[in-house]
């Protein structure tokens, strides 16, 4: 679920613009937060007007004392961002020192094994290496230049294996700021308020009002408690890049913990994908060093044990990995928002993204879930009455003609009373508005999702942040050493691929691709085939209940081969897909994420759904008739739909392969982990060192994140968004199913990222990248799959046509099930069985549309067939242009940002520029007074 935490914070922004130009308001100290269920609250107080001295940390757990000497003015600075293990205890001016603090606020400080041995420095990334390795030239000269740089590295040996070495770095303050202005890292800094106008001052009483009249009403179940987490909202000061020569305007209090955790990793990883290892051009980065075997990984290390014996409730949490544990990845949180601002401060923005669209989808599931279930028990309180099935349940004097050449006997209509009701279930007058309503939802929930990326973008300060300049990847760099050109962006030499080469990489690419499509419509083809021999086997077997059910056991053993087809060549594709994406010889890693992403989605879209689209649009369309069946190889006669249709058929290889690959993806994403780990710590407990081992050397006992990142997460839910829009006119209940399968794998993710992975880098991102177009691309063919399936593979369209052109109601307008009576009749045509040559005699009926063997033009198309062809092509083109035109219409209705949001960013730039420059203005006029000087109230 996502969590909606905008509401408070959006109020104290419109409070904090509500203040009148030439009035300040010095606002008040907050008492020191008495929240016992997460030790790194800071009290929300920002000073207008203070000069701040910070000494060194004396300790891990030690706080500042911060002294203001500015006249006879003092005041008092804190700020909450970076609040990662430290809590901030306050008294009025002077901070307490560590020797008076109380047993309960030493219990908060950070463990050991996160500082250097000395106690006082963080680490803040660690490097691992084996002895034996051959690359120690290497090593030297890149730890070299990483001290040249401004880290501080520390080695230490493994506990459980001699060979190994972890490096742990640290990144000091300066190296700190000098990378984030670099970086143009956006940090808090104090700011001014303003009423604008009565109108504001008017809403903002309303608005209290409001919040006031929701306090009394009964709580939300899904929103987590406010004690249960941290006051993780950013400062509601305005934010700005990082600048040394300005950085007397942050709010700088503590400056172990201005930087948080997750910043402090990205400046470190920046460094160390820009240090040099060897003399040479392109001969730098921690990438080339872990492709070559100098270091065995690299991570961000987790900030502690995820577990603790002392409740929650009652002792509070020892960390952020903890209190996500307990307030997202456990099983009885299954029903609350997700903590997105938690999840986005710990895994970084980019994960957090991930995270809160998965969010958004399952929520936005929910409604399309009740629908489609509201149809699906329509067609269950209608399937008695259903004048259909009626007329097929009662039909005990016509027989069917058989259905296979050999072992096939005439069979009575009614045998198919069953089948009748179940596809009745599916295929009822609740199909049509059900497709429709899907082919609207997919377009609501993307632009709605861009409205939700909007204001999360805008609460993760990501609105004026550009992307940067990404490193060119080691494997282009050794391909095209040889051929060099200036980056228009950077200006400097780089490698460069030439047009046609590229062009001839991308061509065969292409090829590679058609290839492995073609291997899935031969799988097809074999199943399509077995399917053929079955039948007959099936319909002579031994056991009566599988001789009597022969197409559903040859429907079913067809589906199950087809599945384990389909996840042994996912497999397959996976490392063709790789090998493409590598023979292609992208530029950058963006670069090669999105071609890996694309190449990966059309293999397993076709591989999943090629099956489906066959008995979708071709089974039984090309069976021909009795007495001149067509056949494969001269050998085999084709396939035809059962007597109550084919969508029964459909539904089946739907639901089958929907629910089967769900449970296997969920079972083989936390199964494979969780024993991996589960060995690796059974042999470290063989030596009675589990509990010695220091966090950094518990990390690395864990799984590393996927090799391809977050695409085999968002691949796994793009596939599942298809099976929900794209065949949903036959399987209403597909929307159900995937809510509950998302319900479990929003856990499943969160519990596998904080216990069973090493800390993924906190990485940066404003959206969800190429799965977007992807998405767009799939709700398009859905409105055209839909179209079709309900024009060709269901009854709906000639049962339309009968009940206006044929039936008893012709000329008056459909109105009850009795228009269709003789319907069935109507849908079967009649053949000789002389004419077989078997000495049977008599007549059979089968589906189709066809002149009796007694008139002129026997066995010919009637004119009814016509008709109903007609009504498909026509329903098959209003049908798409009406969608198409609600989809456009809406999607020209929702902007991509919010109203109100778009007129707070551009406010905010405005109030931004003048801040900076009264706050400029207010340093020279200090420094003035301090020097004995006179100033005025104008610019110096």
């Amino acid at each position: 679920m996502v969590h909606h935490s905008g509401s408070i914070q959006s109020f104290k922004q419109q409070k904090g613009m509500n203040m009148n130009k030439n009035e300040i308001e010095k606002e008040q100290p907050l008492k020191p937060s008495r929240s016992q269920t997460h030790p790194q609250n800071l009290s929300k107080h920002f000073s207008l007007n203070c000069s701040i001295q910070t000494p060194s940390s004396p300790g891990p757990s030690a706080t500042h004392k911060i002294e203001h000497d500015v006249g006879k003015d003092s005041c008092i600075e804190d700020s909450e961002h970076g609040t990662d293990e430290a809590q901030l205890i306050k008294a009025k001016v002077i901070i307490r020192k560590p020797e008076t603090m109380t047993k309960k606020e030493k219990k908060v400080a950070a463990p050991p094994s996160l500082f250097f041995k000395d106690g006082k420095k963080r680490i803040d990334y660690i490097l691992v290496y084996k002895k034996s390795s051959l690359q120690v030239e290497k090593r030297s000269t890149f730890e070299r230049n990483l001290r040249e740089e401004g880290l501080m590295l520390e080695r230490e040996q493994s506990i459980t294996n001699s060979d190994i070495m972890f490096v742990k770095i640290h990144c000091p303050w300066d190296t700190l700021c000098k990378y984030a202005e670099r970086m143009n890292i956006r940090m808090p800094f104090r700011k001014k308020c303003y009423y604008t106008d009565w109108k504001n001052r008017t809403l903002n009483s309303l608005f209290r009002k409001t919040i006031q009249l929701r306090s009394w009403l009964p709580k939300n179940p899904m929103q987590l408690d406010k004690e249960a987490l941290p006051d993780l909202e950013e400062t509601d000061c305005y934010t700005a890049p990082f600048s040394r020569a300005r950085m007397h305007h942050f709010t700088i209090t503590n400056k172990d913990t201005f930087f948080n955790n997750s910043t402090r990793s990205r400046i470190v990883h920046h460094v160390l994908q820009r240090t040099k290892y060897e003399d040479g051009k392109t001969k730098m980065g921690i990438n080339k060093l872990l492709n070559n075997g100098t270091y065995e990984a690299s991570f961000p290390p987790h900030e502690g044990s995820y577990q603790s014996r002392h409740p929650i409730k009652t002792h509070g949490a020892k960390n952020h990995r903890h209190l996500l544990y307990k307030r997202w990845a456990c099983w009885g949180m299954w029903y609350k928002y997700q903590p997105l601002d938690l999840i986005r401060r710990y895994f970084g923005e980019k994960i957090g993204l991930y995270f809160a669209w998965l969010g958004w989808y399952t929520g936005m599931l929910i409604p399309a879930a009740f629908v489609g279930l509201f149809v699906f028990l329509y067609g269950v309180f209608t399937m008695h009455s259903s004048q259909v099935s009626k007329e097929i349940c009662q039909a005990t004097e016509i027989l069917m003609c058989p259905m296979c050449e050999r072992n096939c006997m005439l069979q009575k209509l009614n045998e198919s009373c069953i089948y009748a009701k179940v596809t009745h279930l599916f295929d009822n007058g609740g199909t049509v508005f059900f497709a429709i309503f899907m082919a609207i939802w997919a377009t609501v929930f993307l632009e709605f999702w861009k409205r939700r990326r909007a204001v999360l973008t805008y609460d993760w300060d990501l609105i004026d942040w550009e992307e940067e300049e990404e490193n060119v990847r080691p494997q282009f760099e050794r391909k095209y050493a040889q051929v060099e050109r200036v980056n228009p962006i950077t200006g400097k030499p780089e490698p460069y691929q030439p047009f046609m080469d590229k062009l001839l990489r991308l061509m065969i690419s292409i090829l590679g691709i058609f290839l492995m499509i073609s291997l899935v419509l031969t799988t097809v083809f074999a199943v399509v085939v077995y399917r053929l021999v079955a039948m007959e086997h099936f319909a002579s077997f031994k056991w009566y209940f599988v001789k009597k059910y022969w197409q559903f056991a040859t429907s079913g053993t067809g589906v199950c081969i087809n599945f384990v087809i389909i996840m042994f060549l996912n497999v397959v594709y996976e490392k063709v897909a790789y090998f493409l994406t590598n023979l292609e010889q992208p530029r950058t890693e963006l670069e090669w994420e999105n071609s890996y992403a694309l190449k990966m989605f059309l293999f397993q879209f076709v591989n999943l759904n090629s099956s489906i689209f066959y008995i979708a649009f071709f089974l039984g369309r090309f069976s021909g008739r009795p007495g001149k069946y067509n056949k494969l190889f001269d050998r085999w006669r084709l396939e035809e739909c059962h007597p109550s249709g084919c969508l029964i058929d459909l539904c089946l290889q739907m639901s089958v392969i929907m629910v089967l690959k769900q449970t296997w993806n969920n079972f083989m994403e936390l199964g494979y982990p969780l024993f991996h780990n589960w060995w690796t710590q059974h042999k470290i407990k063989r030596n009675e060192q589990v509990m010695k081992l220091p966090q950094w050397e518990k990390d690395w006992n864990l799984q590393p994140m996927n090799l391809h990142g977050l695409i085999d997460e968002y691949l796994e839910m793009v596939l599942q968004f298809g099976f929900v829009t794209i065949f949903v006119a036959a399987f209403p209940l597909a929307p159900l199913l995937a809510l509950m399968n998302n319900i479990i794998e929003i856990r499943l993710d969160a519990y596998k990222f904080v216990t069973q992975w090493r800390r993924p880098l906190p990485a940066r991102a404003t959206n969800i990248g190429i799965w977007y177009g992807i998405l767009e691309g799939i709700g398009v063919l859905a409105v055209i799959t839909n179209a079709f399936v309900i024009a060709i593979t269901s009854d709906y369209i000639p049962r339309f046509v009968y009940a206006f052109r044929y039936g008893p109601c012709k000329g008056q307008g459909y109105s009850q099930e009795r228009c269709l009576k003789g319907y069935v009749n109507s849908s079967l045509s009649v053949f000789d069985l002389s004419e077989l040559g078997t000495g049977q005699s008599g007549y059979c009926r089968y589906r189709d549309y066809r002149a009796p063997p007694w008139s002129n033009n026997s066995y010919e198309l009637t004119l009814q067939f016509w008709h109903v062809l007609a009504a498909r092509l026509a329903f098959i083109i209003v049908f798409e242009h009406l969608v198409f035109g609600i989809k456009s219409f809406i999607a020209y209705l929702i902007p991509d940002m919010p109203k109100d949001l778009s007129d707070r960013v551009r406010r905010e730039k405005y109030l931004v520029q003048e801040m900076m420059y009264d706050a400029e203005l207010e340093h020279l006029q200090k420094q003035r007074k301090c020097q004995g000087k006179q100033y005025h109230q104008e610019w110096p």
